[in-house]
């Protein structure tokens, strides 16, 4: 077996390796990571794509990238086939993990490196990152199945929930910065530190698949009426033909407490459910116990627990 770089390859390398992956995803997660893998394929033919892939005589069945964004590197994959005559896959992760975890360190002017895993249970790769001083996280993907109808949550009639609409981002942006001042969540991901990284994570969840198919039709926004501004909001993504997935869901401290998130909730379950989807999923950190507990009591459950790691130089 060897790990080599993965700008030496080609789409045909690693398209059967990313069937695989897709599979995997569908089978754990119910989701459908086909746009993801293309657009991974895409990046491999432009050569463009830092990362290392594990070879075993001709046959790549390994592999892990990562992006840049600025003084920050993010792990963004990390999948390896499994059965026949294949090395042991956990050991395969280990040497990939370790190659993709020296060369972020070694980078000049990187300070932070930031992974999550979904597909990993928690602590299968942890060792990897623990022994190179990255801090650890337990997060939780939690399913509603959408087969019963959703009680319909009142909030106050100063507030008014409707539809995502274009112009809302800015807002957005403000509100996700100041709802995830001192959380646990603004460790794991620094671009809730900003308004810069806040718009910078909206426009990622918005313009690319990397977490779905953006779906207008069952994001909402909560507005005080007579302030006449943002103080929650709910995004959601099309995972697959009939399953959605919160990518963010948010409220202003000072509006905590008052049925709002609740409230998001229920009319982007309810929408999809209109719309003949069959199940919502999310992920939380396990840290963050008013929204498990939130989550629990909407009917959620947790289906895997996984990592997020982070190190910062």
């Amino acid at each position: 077996m060897e790990i080599l770089d993965l700008r030496h390859f080609s789409s045909a390398d690693l398209r059967p390796l990313l069937e695989d992956e897709i599979q995997v995803w569908s089978r754990l997660l119910c989701w459908d990571y086909s746009g993801s893998a293309e657009m991974i394929l895409r990046y491999v033919d432009s050569k463009i794509l830092p990362g290392y892939a594990a070879v075993d005589r001709g046959r790549v069945f390994g592999y892990a990238f990562f992006v840049y964004e600025g003084s920050k590197g993010v792990i963004g994959d990390l999948f390896v086939a499994n059965g026949g005559r294949l090395p042991d896959p956990h050991q395969v992760e280990s040497q990939l993990l370790t190659h993709v975890i020296e060369t972020l360190q070694q980078s000049p002017g990187l300070h932070r490196v930031e992974a999550q895993l979904l597909v990993h249970e928690a602590g299968v790769v942890a060792r990897s990152f623990v022994d190179q001083g990255f801090q650890r996280h337990a997060r939780l993907f939690m399913v509603l199945p959408l087969a019963d109808s959703t009680p319909s949550v009142s909030v106050h009639s100063d507030i008014e929930i409707r539809p995502w609409a274009e112009q809302d981002y800015q807002s957005a942006a403000a509100v996700i910065t100041t709802a995830y001042r001192s959380h646990v969540d603004s460790q794991i991901n620094d671009q809730y530190r900003s308004l810069s990284g806040s718009l910078r994570f909206l426009n990622n969840i918005v313009r690319f698949p990397g977490c779905g198919t953006f779906d207008p039709e069952s994001s909402f926004v909560a507005v005080h009426k007579r302030a006449r501004t943002l103080i929650g909001l709910i995004l959601c993504s099309r995972v697959r033909h009939d399953v959605g997935h919160v990518t963010q869901v948010c409220v202003l401290p000072e509006n905590r407490g008052q049925g709002i998130g609740e409230a998001l909730l229920a009319r982007a379950a309810g929408n999809l459910r209109q719309r003949k989807f069959t199940m919502l999923s999310l992920t939380v950190t396990e840290a963050n116990k008013r929204a498990v507990d939130l989550y629990l009591r909407l009917g959620f459950d947790t289906k895997r627990v996984f990592d997020a790691f982070v190190w910062e130089g």
